[in-house]
């Protein structure tokens, strides 16, 4: 019997579950830390390190109390975070400013420069993260702070993605060249791959904006998957989470990534990790470019697979607004909705309250619901946003399978999928495919997985996994409800496309989300 703990570090908190090598999960607990945020800005989103180390260690103590583990008996802890989450460091790796979130989306114009760029010079790497770079990305987030913090650049030595900088302050590590950088972060975010011999090359970044001179070498270090080891627990941090010191701490990753480990993923899985966005996981042996996908990263979920990622930039944030406005929690708003038949609303509502990740790549999108009247309520619109989140992901789905990516099962895992059988129920009726849903949130148990490889108490991933992950229990699709979305898909893609893409058709519908988001932002500066 080995006892290893797994961390997961989310938008509002960090968990902590101590995992059993024979028993799976015996105990977890959370602790939440501030998420900042700025009326005046709702692109800004930022977090402390202290904040969230604070956090680690205070859950980390109570997991151990609420099992009743002694913390000696701990082999092995493993990370994984939010990304992209990326903070820049001055000497010894000290925080030189908070973490710019995930959600953070200050760098769109940023993101649009490094895609503008990328397209002229014909640099490869563009292509592998979907054609376009994001404003949730590490360049962008690293160039916007750049030039938003002048007075900083001298003390700037490198800028480290969260789940790297976590390990690094764990293990003690204070140099670049001692760094271990994940290759799931780098890849998926950084544009970071083994075809074109690492990270974009320094012409590239030049010519992007002077400002990245020299950027390329400081963001040195060895580039590993999770099978390897950031380094080992040092006393100090062994004392603050109730440890013991010098136990291993495997290479982390994101939390979505770790999370479809933890749900037992495997090739021609497409795992859901629905929370309050969601990611969608899948791995294979073998993987080629696909257009609007954002991340196709060899290693980057599975050391010996190819990992592929896409998403929804809000779902569970989606279904939180719709019942604030109408003065209420989802969880009110919600009682009755299983009494909803596929499309009875008559209301089609598109994903874009927090612009479009995948596959058009458009953060200047916002919410869009057709086929309003007077009569509507806010449960309606709850329940056709729940349609507009299963519709938006066989978009994407559909577009992995178009170019190569095998789905064979999809697994609704994160925390939503526990606790709302109605979006089960229309997510299979949608994608007309079982759903398989944990028994339980495997939230932090990847991590857990990969602590108890770098313990030695298995040797591969599948081991582990057929040991520790919890059961899967099957949504079968309805026909009938199934039929009703095969007709309402056609009418969601047409919209999806036409009022999403800046080039569209005529009616040049592309350009009135925009332009919306330019009045209204020019509105808030005036």
């Amino acid at each position: 019997m080995t006892v290893v703990a797994g961390v997961d570090f989310g938008t509002l908190s960090v968990r902590v579950t101590l995992v059993d090598s024979t028993k799976g999960p015996i105990g977890t607990a959370s602790a939440a830390y501030p998420l900042h945020r700025r009326r005046e800005d709702p692109n800004y989103a930022t977090q402390s390190h202290a904040d969230q180390m604070a956090a680690l260690a205070h859950a980390t103590r109570e997991a151990l109390k609420n099992t009743g583990v002694n913390g000696a008996d701990v082999a092995a802890i493993a990370l994984d975070t939010t990304g992209s989450s990326v903070v820049p460091v001055g000497e010894g790796l000290e925080p030189l400013d908070d973490y710019y979130l995930w959600c953070d989306h200050r760098a769109f114009a940023e993101a649009e420069e490094i895609t503008r760029k990328a397209h002229e010079l014909g640099f490869e790497g563009i292509e592998w993260c979907g054609g376009v770079y994001s404003h949730e990305w590490g360049f962008a987030k690293l160039l916007h702070w750049l030039r938003h913090n002048p007075e900083k650049r001298s003390r700037f030595v490198t800028a480290l993605e969260h789940c790297d900088m976590a390990a690094a302050t764990l293990s003690g590590v204070i140099t670049v060249d001692a760094l271990q950088r994940s290759v799931c972060a780098m890849g998926h975010k950084w544009m970071w791959n083994p075809k074109w011999g690492g990270l974009p090359p320094e012409s590239f970044l030049v010519a992007v904006d002077p400002l990245l001179a020299g950027v390329r070498a400081k963001l040195g270090g060895n580039y590993q998957t999770s099978d390897h080891l950031a380094g080992h627990l040092t006393a100090k941090w062994a004392e603050a989470l109730g440890l013991r010191a010098g136990i291993p701490i495997p290479v982390g990753a994101f939390d979505a990534h770790w999370d479809a480990i933890g749900s037992n993923i495997r090739e021609g899985d497409a795992v859901n990790v629905v929370g309050t966005s969601t990611c969608i996981i899948a791995m294979a042996r073998q993987a080629q470019l696909v257009p609007g996908v954002c991340g196709v990263v060899p290693g980057s979920v599975h050391p010996q697979y190819t990992g592929i990622e896409a998403g929804l930039s809000a779902v569970g944030d989606i279904f939180d607004a719709v019942a604030k406005r109408a003065g209420t929690t989802v969880a009110a708003l919600s009682e009755g909705l299983d009494a909803y038949k596929a499309g009875q609303t008559g209301l089609l509502r598109l994903s874009w309250d927090n612009g479009d990740r995948t596959v058009l790549v458009n953060p200047e999108l916002g919410g869009v619901t057709l086929g309003w009247n007077l009569v509507h309520t806010a449960q309606d619109e709850l329940f056709a946003a729940i349609e507009g989140t299963a519709l938006h992901t066989r978009i994407i789905l559909e577009r992995m399978a178009e170019h190569g990516v095998r789905i064979d099962r999809v697994i609704n895992a994160g925390g939503i999928p526990q606790k709302n059988e109605v979006l089960n129920r229309i997510y299979a009726n949608v994608l007309s495919k079982p759903v398989l849903v944990p028994a339980g949130i495997p939230t932090s148990l990847g991590s857990g997985i990969f602590a108890l490889l770098a313990a030695g108490a298995y040797k591969s991933i599948e081991d582990a996994q057929a040991a520790v992950c919890l059961p899967l229990r099957t949504v079968e699709p309805d026909a009938k409800s199934a039929a009703v979305y095969e007709r309402l898909y056609p009418l969601y893609r047409d919209v999806y496309f036409a009022l999403g893409r800046r080039d569209a058709a005529e009616p040049p519908l592309g350009r009135v989300l925009p332009e919306l988001r330019r009045i209204a932002a020019e509105a808030r500066q005036s």
